[in-house]
Parts: C-alpha cells; sequence; structure tokens
C-alpha cells in the first residue's frame, strides 16, 4: 500500500472495529452477570464523553482520505494522539497507581492493541512528507508526463 491517506484510513477502520469489539466483549459480561443491578450505570455525561470519542475513529476513517495533506496530517496526530492518551490513561494508569479497575482481561487486551494501533497512526502521520503526498497524489491523478501509469 503506496498511499498514506489510505494506510491511515485502514488503521482508523481497524482502531473502530477494536474498541466496538471490546465494548461487545463488555456487554456480553455485564449482560450475563447474575445482579444485573450490580452492573456499572454511566452517567450522561459518560456517555457523551464516550459518544465523542467514539465519533473522532469514525470521522478519521472520512477525513483521511479526504483532508489536503497539512489538514490530514495534523488531524490524524491530533486524533490519534488524543485517543493514545485517553485510552492508555483509562486502561493502564489506575493499575499503576493502585487504583481498582473493573477491566476484564479480554478488555485489556483490546485496549493494548488500540492503543498500539492510534499509535502507530501518529507515527505514520508524523513521518508523512509533502514530497510523499505529492508523488501519492499524482500516481492518483496520472500525469502522463511524469511517465506514471494511471490506476
Amino acid at each position: 500500500m503506496r498511499d498514506t491517506k489510505e494506510r491511515l484510513s485502514l488503521f482508523w477502520i481497524f482502531a473502530l472495529l477494536n474498541y466496538l469489539y471490546a465494548d461487545v466483549v463488555a456487554l456480553f459480561a455485564i449482560v450475563g452477570s447474575p445482579n444485573l443491578a450490580d452492573a456499572p450505570h454511566l452517567p450522561p455525561w459518560a456517555l457523551l464523553g464516550s459518544a465523542v470519542l467514539m465519533e473522532i475513529p469514525i470521522a478519521m476513517i472520512v477525513a483521511s482520505r479526504l483532508l489536503p495533506f497539512r489538514a490530514n496530517r495534523l488531524a490524524n496526530i491530533v486524533a490519534g494522539a488524543i485517543l493514545t492518551l485517553v485510552n492508555g490513561f483509562l486502561t493502564f494508569v489506575p493499575p499503576l497507581v493502585g487504583a481498582r479497575t473493573p477491566a476484564l482481561p479480554e478488555y485489556l487486551f483490546f485496549a493494548t492493541i488500540e492503543t498500539v494501533c492510534t499509535s502507530v497512526i501518529v507515527w505514520q502521520a508524523w513521518g508523512w512528507s509533502a514530497v510523499e503526498a505529492g508523488v501519492s497524489s499524482e500516481r492518483i491523478v496520472g500525469n502522463p508526463e511524469s511517465g506514471v501509469p494511471i490506476r
């Protein structure tokens, strides 16, 4: 895969699917618990925060494909850094400071994959150069004078 826009979009799809499946697995654990009254009940502000956090990778799937180079690079760095920090902080910091965390082992597995994936997104966007962006655009458009074949 030569196009960084395409690669970043695929990483966002991968991250989003991991976020969603981790939530499905957690939901199965809650629904399968013997006493649903003991299940965690999130306040509306926490649900809104979760919705905003989930909207970031959804929007970045499209934004990675459509934004011009500078805005695209910046959006991927910012969005990837936000999700890496939030996910890392909520998943890995509480156990380190001795706080009780309700995280299931399978959720920690998914959170590790998600954190690595969003870190890779930041790394890929950070190293993305304007020269590469220009060449990949030329490949897509198919400039006959450059000798680059049309795909």
